[in-house]
C-alpha cells in the first residue's frame, strides 16, 4: 500500500512537472556546465595532459640518457631499451593507482554526497564547489614541470581533481530533474551530451593549433621547454572550464530542502544501505538497472581508454591522426546524442540503450574480425563506435531521472555513480586476458564486446519505467 501510495504521489507530482515550462535559460545555462568542463575531461583527462605526465620528460634522468645514447625510438636495443620500456610502464602503473584511489573515494562518498544535497537543499551549492576545485587543481597543473621530479605532484592532482570533478557530476546530473519535464528529458540529457561532445572539439582544436602542432614557437611565444606548451594547455582549461560553469550558478535556482533535520554521516551511510535494500526489496527495476548500466558503462569506459591504444598498436594511427580521429569521434558522438535524444523522449530510454549496446556489440566484432585492414577500417568502425557511445550514455542518465523518487533524485544518483565504479575493474581485466590466451593485442578487443554484451543482456529484460 506505502508503495503503491509512492507510485501516486510520485505520478502526480511529475504530471504537474510536465505542464511546467521551463525557461530556455535554465536548460542552456545548465547544458553549458557540461560544455565548460569538457575542457577538463577532454583535455587533462583524455588526449594531453595525461599523455604528457607519462611521457619522456618524467622518466629519469639516467635511463633517458642511455636510451638517447643507444639509438632512441626505433633503434635502440638491449639493456637501454628494456629499462625505457620499464620506467614507461611504471609512469602509466602509478598513474592507474593514482586513479584507482580516485574512483574508491568517490564509489564510497557520491552517494551519500547525493543524499545530503538532496536533503539541505544545498545540490547547486555544492556543485560550485566541487567545480571550483576541480578548477583550481587544474590551474595548478601549470606548476608541474617536464621533468621526474615533479610526477608525482602532476599525478595527485589528475587524481584529485577527477574525484571533485565526479562528485561535482552527481549533482550535475541530479539537476537534470530541475531543468526539464518527462516529456522531454531525453532531449535534454542527450542536449547537455551533445554540448560537451562539441565544447570537447572546440577546445581540442585551440589546443591543438595554438599550442601542439609543429616545433614551436606556439601562440603568445609560448615553447615546448619543460613542457610548457602543455602547462599552459591547462591554464586555458581552468579558464574555459569557470567561464562555462558561471551561468548555471547564476541561472538555475537551488533546489528545495526534502528532509527535515540533517543527519551525521554515520547515519547517512546507514540510510545509504537502507535505501539498497529497499531498493532490492521494493524496486527491483531500479535495482537491476543499477547492476545493468555498472556492467555496460564498464564497457563504454574501456571504449575510450583503450581506443587510442588499439588505434596506434592494431590499425596503425599515428599520434596526430588519433588527435584528428578524436576530434571526429566527439563530432559523431554529438550527433549521435541529439539523436538519440528524440528517440528516447518518443520510444523511451530502455530502447535507445539496447539499440546502441547492440550496435557497439556488432561494430566492435566487426573490428576484431577486420582488424588487418589498417587505419581506414578503425576510422569507419571507430567512429561507428563513438555514434554508439553518446545515445547510451545519455539514455542510461534519463533513465536514472525517470526512475528516481521525488526527493531521492541526488541519492539515486550518487548511486548510479557508484555503482558505475564499483566493477570498473571488469572490462580492462578482460582486456588483458583475451590478450593473454590470443596472443596478440586485437583480441582486446573481445575482451570489451564481451562486457558490452553483458550489458545489453542484463538490461533487455529490464522492464521500463512509466513515467509518461
Amino acid at each position: 500500500v506505502d508503495r503503491e501510495i509512492q507510485r501516486v504521489a510520485i505520478h502526480v507530482d511529475r504530471t504537474a512537472a510536465a505542464a511546467t515550462r521551463i525557461p530556455r535559460t535554465h536548460v542552456w545555462s545548465w547544458a553549458l556546465w557540461d560544455w565548460g568542463t569538457s575542457a577538463f575531461s577532454t583535455l587533462i583527462v583524455t588526449f594531453v595532459f595525461a599523455r604528457y605526465i607519462v611521457s619522456d620528460y618524467f622518466v629519469p634522468a639516467d635511463v633517458m640518457a642511455a636510451y638517447t645514447a643507444a639509438g632512441g625510438d626505433g633503434v635502440a636495443t638491449g639493456t637501454a631499451l628494456a629499462a625505457y620500456e620499464s620506467a614507461k610502464a611504471d609512469l602509466t602503473s602509478n598513474i592507474g593507482w593514482a586513479l584507482a584511489i580516485g574512483g574508491i573515494i568517490v564509489a564510497i562518498a557520491a552517494p551519500v554526497i547525493g543524499a545530503r544535497t538532496d536533503a539541505g537543499g544545498k545540490r547547486k551549492k555544492w556543485l560550485g564547489v566541487n567545480t571550483g576545485l576541480v578548477i583550481v587543481m587544474t590551474a595548478a597543473m601549470f606548476f608541474v614541470e617536464g621533468k621526474p621530479e615533479f610526477f608525482l605532484l602532476g599525478a595527485a592532482l589528475i587524481a584529485g581533481s577527477t574525484v571533485f570533478y565526479e562528485i561535482a557530476n552527481v549533482n550535475y546530473n541530479a539537476m537534470l530533474l530541475q531543468v526539464s519535464t518527462p516529456r522531454n528529458m531525453g532531449r535534454v540529457s542527450g542536449f547537455g551530451w551533445g554540448m560537451g561532445y562539441l565544447g570537447g572539439i572546440v577546445v581540442l582544436l585551440i589546443a591543438l593549433v595554438g599550442f601542439i602542432f609543429g616545433d614551436g614557437p606556439y601562440w603568445f611565444g609560448i615553447t615546448a621547454d619543460n613542457g610548457m606548451n602543455i602547462r599552459v594547455i591547462a591554464v586555458f582549461a581552468a579558464v574555459w572550464s569557470l567561464l562555462f560553469s558561471l551561468p548555471i550558478m547564476l541561472a538555475v535556482p537551488e533546489n528545495t530542502a526534502t528532509a527535515g533535520a540533517r543527519v551525521g554521516i554515520l547515519e547517512s551511510y546507514r540510510r545509504l544501505f537502507a535505501a539498497i535494500g529497499g531498493y532490492f526489496r521494493n524496486d527491483r527495476p531500479t535495482f537491476y538497472f543499477l547492476l545493468a548500466s555498472a556492467v555496460f558503462r564498464d564497457g563504454l569506459a574501456a571504449v575510450f581508454a583503450f581506443g587510442g591504444i588499439l588505434a596506434g598498436t592494431v590499425f596503425g594511427l599515428d599520434d596526430t591522426e588519433v588527435i584528428l580521429f578524436a576530434i571526429g569521434g566527439n563530432l559523431i558522438a554529438g550527433i549521435g546524442v541529439f539523436l538519440g535524444g528524440w528517440f528516447d523522449d518518443k520510444f523511451g530510454s530502455k530502447p535507445v540503450i539496447v539499440a546502441s549496446l547492440l550496435g557497439l556489440v556488432v561494430t566492435g566484432t566487426a573490428l576484431f574480425m577486420l582488424h588487418d585492414g589498417g587505419p581506414s577500417v578503425f576510422w569507419v568502425g571507430g567512429l561507428l563506435l563513438t555514434f554508439f557511445v553518446g545515445p547510451a550514455q545519455a539514455s542510461a542518465r534519463t533513465f536514472v531521472g525517470h526512475l528516481a523518487p521525488v526527493g531521492k533524485e541526488g541519492e539515486l544518483f550518487g548511486l548510479y555513480a557508484t555503482t558505475g565504479r564499483s566493477i570498473s575493474f571488469l572490462a580492462p581485466t578482460l582486456f588483458a586476458v583475451m590478450i593473454g590466451i590470443g596472443g596478440a593485442t586485437h583480441f582486446g578487443i573481445l575482451g570489451i564486446v564481451i562486457v558490452l554484451t553483458a550489458g545489453a543482456a542484463l538490461m533487455i529484460p529490464l522492464r521500463a519505467p512509466r513515467t509518461r
